[in-house]
């Protein structure tokens, strides 16, 4: 089954984040600034097109410790990811 990233909430409070819809240039910044937002014990369901390598490496220099990565789906065209935030 297929995850679906356009839902407000998800029954067990996940926060979700569709990448898709933001505009390239504002991506990071918006990611950032929405991570920033969760309060410990808080998740994030990111959905993005492609693999952000680059992002996730950002993501763990200034979060460090403060965040837990997890793969949902890893299916070309639809990545989706759980930023836990600790």
């Amino acid at each position: 089954m297929a995850h679906d990233c356009s839902h407000s909430t998800t029954p067990d409070m996940r926060y979700p984040f569709d990448a898709r819809g933001v505009a390239k240039r504002f991506r990071h910044a918006a990611i950032f600034g929405a991570l920033d937002s969760l309060h410990p014990g808080e998740t994030m369901l990111f959905c993005n097109d492609h693999d952000p390598l680059p992002l996730l490496s950002q993501l763990v220099q200034r979060y460090g410790n403060g965040i837990e990565i997890n793969y949902v789906a890893r299916d070309p065209g639809q990545i989706v990811i759980e930023f836990n935030r600790k």
